[in-house]
């Protein structure tokens, strides 16, 4: 699942965009009814509250990596305190306000310094309260622009991810099966139905968390099986083309040595293996 930035969601935002139109009512020479509003929706409320884990996030510079990952770790987990009910009801009544006293579309004209980063913490913000499962490389991808913002000063995307993988591992034997149970639900959709193959290297890859021996061993395995599959299966088909094609595919196939982590890649190269393998079979009418 990925996750689409709202302007009209975004706390921070919709904070900074008040305060920006109280100055400009004040140079025009009248009253804002932002201010009332501002003091409305933001004191003693769950606006309030996340207001200030954006404040948190963004008031705050030239962090070490080490401070930024567990201030913006701390920020995202306070978050999950928040009455997320309330908070929507209050978001959309702060929107009604401001549709009574302003043009929606004039009103979000307004340019806010770190947009980018407001965007990126609001998109990390409903990941960690979500029970859906969202793609990986968003999360790292704002993970990033925010840790950039902390630390002033450009951030490996390795690192995040590494850190993320850290993160996993450190989840309960249950909610570690509940993500394999998601994850395999969100390939089903994908594949109409994974094979049995195909549903041991998920479920071995997420249980195994990190790139440990014992999954290399289990990756390479797979990769002999393959190998010897697609060999035994190009055999039977009478098309020469084709058949070179599978040849040279199944030479890609190759062990890891002890130096080489797993990645997702090796996931799903094996993943797309056992479909080509599939495949084949339902040609020749093996299935």
């Amino acid at each position: 699942m990925k996750i689409k930035h709202s302007k009209y969601k975004n706390t921070g935002l919709l904070f900074e965009l008040l305060v920006r139109q109280i100055t400009a009512d004040t140079l025009n020479g009248g009253e804002s009814p932002s201010l009332n509003i501002l003091k409305k929706s933001f004191a003693k409320t769950e606006l309030g509250k996340e207001y200030k884990l954006y404040e948190t996030l963004f008031k705050t510079k030239n962090l070490s990596e080490g401070k930024a990952e567990i201030t913006l770790n701390a920020v995202l987990e306070a978050t999950r305190k928040l009455n997320r009910s309330a908070l929507r009801r209050e978001k959309y009544n702060l929107i009604k306000e401001i549709q009574q006293h302003y043009n929606v579309n004039e009103f979000f004209k307004h340019q806010v310094p770190n947009y980018k980063g407001y965007a990126a913490f609001y998109k990390l913000t409903e990941i960690y309260n979500s029970d859906k499962l969202s793609e990986t490389d968003q999360i790292i991808n704002n993970k990033i622009t925010i840790l950039e913002s902390l630390t002033e000063r450009p951030i490996s995307p390795k690192k995040v991810k590494q850190d993320l993988v850290e993160e996993f591992a450190k989840y309960d034997k249950d909610l570690r099966v509940l993500t394999y149970k998601v994850m395999l639900e969100k390939f089903n959709e994908k594949y109409e139905g994974l094979s049995e193959d195909q549903k041991q290297i998920l479920k071995e890859y997420i249980t195994a968390v990190d790139s440990t021996p014992s999954l290399r061993e289990f990756y390479n395995k797979k990769v002999n099986i393959l190998k010897a599959s697609l060999k035994a299966e190009s055999k039977n088909i009478k098309d020469k083309a084709t058949k070179i094609k599978i040849t040279e595919v199944a030479k890609l196939l190759v062990e890891l040595d002890k130096a080489e982590k797993i990645g997702d890649d090796n996931l799903v190269d094996l993943l797309q293996y056992y479909e080509l393998v599939k495949e084949i079979q339902v040609a020749n009418g093996q299935i």
